[in-house]
């Protein structure tokens, strides 16, 4: 039996050098999840040429316990969160995800990583960090999901 716990990255348009307050708000709920046995996925980018990505910063800042961790720079969107997770799964031939993200996200990161998730035996549990959603993103996440069903088959198809 293999547990992975996935923390997705966040950043917003400016993009400093430090770890944002909602990726750390996630990294808090993440070693609050992970036990001595988890794998533990950091996902995100780099924004702007920014010479470190979410997901380095996000395993810098662990202080929790894990088997091992795992780090993906190149998760661009929720999407490439999402088939991240699904990759890192299968790999694992994980049994059980925790997946890791702010409960104004939770609901559409969800559904696209039980997309990425199919064909697996994976089960899928979320939780959530307690931070409140930054400026103007109720909009964002509104629009979003507007493409949510094109981008759960994307998730479905990508291994």
């Amino acid at each position: 039996m293999s547990r992975l716990v996935a923390v997705l990255g966040y950043s917003d348009v400016g993009g400093d050098a430090a770890i944002h307050p909602v990726c750390a708000a996630r990294v808090a709920r993440a070693e609050a999840e992970a036990g001595s046995d988890d794998v533990v996925l950091f996902s995100g980018w780099a924004r702007r040429g920014r010479a470190t990505s979410e997901a380095e910063l996000m395993a810098a800042a662990w202080n929790g316990m894990a088997r091992r961790h795992l780090v993906d720079r190149g998760a661009r969107t929720t999407l490439g969160n999402a088939i991240a997770v699904g990759r890192a799964a299968r790999r694992l031939d994980a049994t059980d995800v925790v997946l890791v993200t702010s409960r104004w996200h939770a609901r559409r990161a969800s559904v696209l990583v039980r997309a990425s998730l199919l064909g697996t035996r994976a089960r899928l549990r979320v939780a959530t960090s307690d931070e409140h959603m930054p400026g103007a993103h109720g909009l964002r996440e509104l629009a979003a999901w507007s493409l949510v069903p094109l981008l759960a088959l994307l998730a479905a198809r990508t291994r």
